[in-house]
């Protein structure tokens, strides 16, 4: 009977990261046994060499440990000791970036699309630049949670789970991706406007500024912003 390897899994966060690290698994020959838990953050096989699936689970962006266990396919319980916080770890910076990136699409379709209304449409509204960017801020974090909830409907079996899931999200994220990409179209443009010259800027400074604590989150806590 071939050896059950359980590997410790960091970083999956939803039913979703569950099924990519199952899928994975499964599509390596020989693979026999594949269980993912969530819960408790393990995925346990057979008939798979340790490396392949160790860089296998690197490759969609999460961090591994291992442990063999007995024929029997007993799991153990007792979570693996894991090494103190640092900024060095490679995969939980891919992932972190991978879920910030998410959250920027979602974001930005909501905040550009309420910037571009006021802008080309809405042009007598009579709104302050405060209260326009307010506005674009709220829709851009529902637009995120809306865009999460509709990849997750089918991974968590219904649009109230993926709900769950979806405002699971990380709000300090969101709300500093926000607030850093309308600041930065502010002080380059002086008001609520989209230009050929800003959408780019607005999206970095979005980027960037939750990226560490959404890895220091990630890395901590194993909980992602998407």
């Amino acid at each position: 009977m071939s050896e059950t390897i359980r590997l410790d899994v960091s970083g999956m966060t939803c039913m979703s990261c569950v099924g990519r690290v199952t899928d994975a698994l499964n599509s390596i020959d020989g693979a026999s046994n594949v269980a993912v838990d969530l819960e408790k953050g393990f995925a346990s096989f057979s008939g798979i060499d340790e490396n392949i699936a160790t860089k296998t689970i690197h490759g969609l962006g999460y961090s591994v440990g291992s442990e063999s266990l007995t024929p029997l396919n007993v799991i153990l319980t007792t979570p693996m000791h894991q090494s103190d916080f640092n900024w060095r770890d490679g995969t939980i910076w891919k992932q972190s970036a991978n879920n910030t990136k998410w959250c920027l699409v979602g974001c930005s379709i909501g905040d550009f699309g309420t910037i571009a209304a006021f802008q080309f449409i809405f042009t007598d509204s009579g709104w302050s630049t405060m209260m326009i960017m307010a506005l674009a801020m709220f829709n851009g974090i529902m637009t995120s949670i809306a865009l999460e909830t509709f990849i997750l409907i089918k991974q968590m079996g219904g649009i109230k789970e993926a709900f769950r899931v979806a405002i699971g999200m990380s709000l300090i994220s969101m709300i500093g991706m926000e607030t850093a990409m309308n600041i930065t179209d502010v002080l380059l443009t002086g008001g609520a406007m989209l230009t050929p010259g800003v959408i780019i800027p607005m999206l970095i400074a979005g980027f960037l500024t939750p990226w560490p604590y959404n890895y220091w989150r990630l890395k901590k806590y194993g909980i992602s912003c998407h």
